[in-house]
């Protein structure tokens, strides 16, 4: 379904990280995901690209959509698949 690449930022026995990729899965979402717990600069990389600490972190193509709550506001808002498609 998506047109734009997605980034998913996430860590070890993260609830919200799997609840986001569940989201991703269920509307057959490819993405890209990258564990930040084992490598120090792939965090760095997330608080760059996101200026948030925590995980998950969420991108569609270059638009940071937040964490998991923000994906499920913007999917039960009906704006989610919007953003996949463009």
């Amino acid at each position: 379904m998506s047109n734009s690449a997605v980034t998913i930022y996430t860590g070890n026995r993260c609830a919200y990280c799997n609840a986001a990729k569940r989201l991703l899965d269920s509307k057959e979402v490819k993405y890209t995901e990258i564990n930040v717990d084992d490598d120090p600069a792939l965090r760095e990389e997330m608080m760059t690209r996101t200026k948030r600490q925590s995980v998950p972190q969420i991108l569609i193509g270059d638009l940071h959509v937040g964490g998991f709550d923000d994906l499920a506001e913007l999917n039960h808002d009906g704006k989610l698949d919007k953003l996949l498609s463009s």
